[in-house]
């Protein structure tokens, strides 16, 4: 046993309390994400608000990426923690999107999105779908913030989950996750 040890969930664990929208409503910080929109040169947002959005065009809560169609596009996405599942759905049921980027936070890999969306598939001869564990840990905004403050790094470590549909027709998991809740 730990003396002076007190477990305590992650914020986001939002089984009893909910989600909380300061933390589901974070960002890269600029020099962060131009790192990687000069790999993947991103054409949208998909997950994003008013105050953190890092494309000219982008969707909110109010305007779902999750009902926008990613066909042609080149998707950047750093969904709600609080609710991941429905964004790895439809990262592969946009077959028609060039790329879609994912960020993720990399210590859930035992939950339900990454066993059932992103695990089978990852790294795989044939697969759209590759992931790259980042080094270090990200540091993210909060609403309003422009300055990251000490001691404001997160819990875990990040990971960028690619589907790189460009140039591949392979077909879309349609039916992935289907009767699977």
């Amino acid at each position: 046993m730990l003396v002076g040890f007190k477990s305590q969930n992650h914020p986001q664990q939002t089984r009893y309390a909910g989600s909380n929208p300061d933390v589901d409503d974070r960002a890269l910080p600029t020099e962060e994400f131009a790192k990687l929109d000069e790999r993947f040169k991103f054409s949208i947002d998909v997950a994003a608000s008013a105050e953190n959005t890092k494309c000219e065009r982008y969707c909110t809560a109010q305007v779902s990426g999750l009902e926008w169609s990613w066909k042609g596009e080149r998707v950047y996405c750093n969904p709600p923690y609080s609710d991941i599942l429905p964004w790895i759905r439809k990262a592969w049921a946009e077959p028609e999107a060039e790329i879609v980027v994912m960020l993720l936070p990399a210590n859930r890999t035992e939950q339900k999105w990454w066993q059932l969306g992103i695990e089978p598939y990852r790294d795989r001869a044939g697969s759209v779908l590759r992931v790259e564990f980042m080094s270090g840990r990200i540091r993210f905004l909060k609403p309003g913030q422009i300055v990251i403050g000490p001691n404001e790094r997160p819990p875990f470590g990040s990971v960028l989950c690619v589907w790189d549909w460009e140039g591949s027709r392979l077909p879309a998991h349609r039916t992935l996750f289907e009767n699977q809740d």
